[in-house]
């Protein structure tokens, strides 16, 4: 029983009731149960069973979405404070999970910005942990820094200072500390983690890899660490937000709506998960080098219905019939992933309000197009759907390196391979992981809006693997890293089907699964580089050739014509990165190169289980 100071205010409650009860039946019984008690523990639970009955609500089509949403957050806030009221009064310890964030980051002030401003609203929309002492108490946050450009780091500093006077307990973890936490290592043991960690020189500590840089952040972690039985890690990529994106009449919409350090905190304590991760909304998780077809698809489509309109007319790209994006519809070889085929094209939508006509819908399309070379795609964005709710767990068998979280006991599930630089990492990852623990490694339903570029542009954004010229992008080094990274995860994923995942990998049974994973990617992979090459000549032909009104009208429109020199500059950048003399492609079709990466590959899958029991012996 609580104390005789103990006075519970529960006015968020009561409104929610009052105003909701019609509409949802099951809150009228709350509100009996909510008249009949007092007792603390029986008071923070009505909480707990009326977010589900508000969510499903307010993820309903039609629903009244902002108030409902203002209602659920007050929700939250209101149990914070009882449970801080509980613990004052009632000698009761507050035994939830304290969290440490890491963020990686590589030169993307702009994008760290939109990250932490995102910490600071879910902390404040909810207040988890509360904040009496004018921080939030159970959030710490590291910045593990990878930048190469002194003017990013100062940034990235300034950043940390400003967010730490907003009441987030963030630090920045640099270079030099870095360095010295790794070299503090024993030799011997620095010396076997050294793919999993790095090599570089103390001189040339920058641009290690995210991989890498992720696991450095985790010997931070373990250094802030005060209580490893109630301590959650959760690992955020800079590129990422605390929120989720929804489709409106206006267009889309980024929404603080998820309790994301309640509902991980309440699974953790619930259940046997050592590892638990999100996914990602918003712009999709994967290489334009996996979606330069169905790309060109969308924007010959775009073009194909604009030929029929007039330049002067009201722009039609609005209120079109919305269509969702499935899971891995951005991707051109989903197949591969176990999904099914989607609609041929998807409709661009027009971002611009008020009223405005063709011309300005295409130069506003046109000046968006090379966004693509840095993982934008304009018309595949996946949408946040509530399904069965947050919290259901289901077996995982994908890392989402900017979205997962572990105890004490999940820091040895690491993300390894990190020295050779490949993409799909987390996909590769999560074979291993699901193969030694099963269904402790679960993934919930609670993704993270992904957001390639900001509003500062293209300059002033970091992506690896891609250079940005004056008119030009160079995706080479992402394309070569895409299909050896395809060869990593496939044979991968091949083998722990095949060998125990706890015992050293054969070097026989491993060849075996990279020539024969090899053989299959290289044929999908021409086919793709046909379609592309065919579909970037359709696309020319159509915008250049076929005489339609956007040729005649730039000749007396300067912004028109603009644009159409953006969508050659596309063209060309198509045909530079993915045609016949493209650099990644004559790389993949180099028998020589392919060579020395599948000896790279056969020889980290061979040290794996040594890599990994020499980072175990840390914990």
């Amino acid at each position: 029983m609580p104390s005789p100071d103990f006075t519970p205010a529960t006015p968020a409650l009561q409104g929610c009731i009052a105003c909701y009860s019609g509409a949802i039946p099951a809150l009228a019984e709350l509100g009996k149960r909510l008249a009949a008690t007092r007792d603390a523990d029986a008071l923070i639970d009505l909480y707990e069973q009326c977010y589900p009955l508000l969510e499903q609500a307010m993820w309903a089509d039609g629903a009244d979405f902002h108030p409902l949403l203002a209602s659920y957050q007050a929700l939250f806030r209101e149990q914070e404070a009882l449970i801080a009221q509980r613990c004052k009064h009632g000698q009761v310890s507050d035994d939830r999970h304290r969290f440490i964030l890491s963020i990686p980051v590589a030169d993307r002030p702009s994008h760290l910005r939109a990250c932490l401003e995102s910490i600071v609203q879910v902390c404040t929309l909810f207040d988890y942990g509360g904040h009496t002492s004018g921080q939030w108490d159970k959030l710490q946050i590291v910045v593990s820094e990878d930048s190469r450009d002194e003017a990013n780091i100062r940034r990235h500093i300034e950043l940390v200072d400003e967010y730490r006077r907003k009441g987030l307990q963030v630090i920045h973890f640099g270079l030099a500390e870095q360095y010295d936490l790794l070299h503090a290592l024993p030799p011997q043991t620095r010396e076997r983690l050294g793919t999993l960690l790095t090599t570089q020189p103390r001189d040339r500590f920058w641009l290690k890899g995210q991989a890498a840089n992720r696991n450095l952040s985790y010997l931070k972690c373990l250094q802030l660490t005060e209580d490893r039985r109630n301590t959650l890690y959760y690992l955020i990529d800079s590129d990422q937000s605390l929120c989720v994106n929804r489709q409106t009449a206006a267009g889309e919409e980024a929404v603080y709506a998820l309790n994301y350090f309640h509902a991980i905190d309440k699974i953790f304590r619930s259940t046997d998960t050592l590892m638990l991760t999100g996914k990602m909304v918003g712009d999709p998780p994967v290489s334009p080098a996996v979606m330069a077809a169905n790309f060109l698809d969308d924007v010959t489509a775009f073009f194909t219905r604009l030929a029929t309109l007039s330049a002067d007319e009201a722009c039609q790209f609005h209120d079109l019939p919305t269509q969702p994006v499935g899971d891995a519809a951005y991707h051109d070889m989903a197949k591969l992933f176990g999904f099914e085929n989607q609609p041929a094209t998807f409709p661009y939508a027009c971002r611009l309000a008020g009223a405005h006509d063709h011309v300005a819908c295409l130069a506003d399309f046109a000046q968006r197009l090379n966004a693509f070379f840095f993982g934008e795609h304009l018309t595949r964005k996946t949408g946040f759907a509530y399904g069965s709710g947050f919290t259901q767990l289901a077996p995982a068998r994908t890392v989402y390196p900017g979205n997962y979280i572990v105890n004490y006991a999940g820091l040895k599930y690491v993300i390894p391979f990190g020295h050779l630089r490949l993409r799909m990492s987390g996909p590769t990852a999560g074979r291993l992981i699901a193969a030694e623990i099963g269904p402790r490694f679960a993934s919930f339903n609670m993704p993270n809006l992904h957001r390639r570029t900001t509003k500062a542009g293209l300059g002033d954004d970091f992506r690896p693997g891609v250079e940005l010229g004056e008119a030009s992008v160079d995706v080479s080094n992402e394309f070569e890293r895409q299909f050896f990274g395809d060869l990593m995860l496939f044979s991968t994923e091949e083998l722990v089907k095949r060998a125990d995942v706890t015992r050293p990998f054969a070097q026989d049974a491993i060849e075996a699964v990279v020539a024969q994973k090899e053989a299959e990617l290289l044929a999908l992979y021409q086919q793709k580089h046909d379609t592309i090459a065919a579909r970037n000549r359709q696309l020319d032909d159509l915008v250049f050739r076929a005489g339609h009104w956007w040729l005649q009208a730039a000749e007396q429109a300067p912004a028109l014509a603009h644009a159409l020199r953006q969508v050659r500059a596309f063209i060309d950048n198509i045909d530079r990165n993915f045609g016949e003399q493209a650099l990644a492609w004559r790389q993949i079709q180099s028998a020589e190169h392919r060579a020395e990466r599948k000896r790279q590959i056969v020889e980290a899958l061979m040290n794996y289980r040594a890599e990994r029991d020499a980072w175990d012996s840390l914990f």
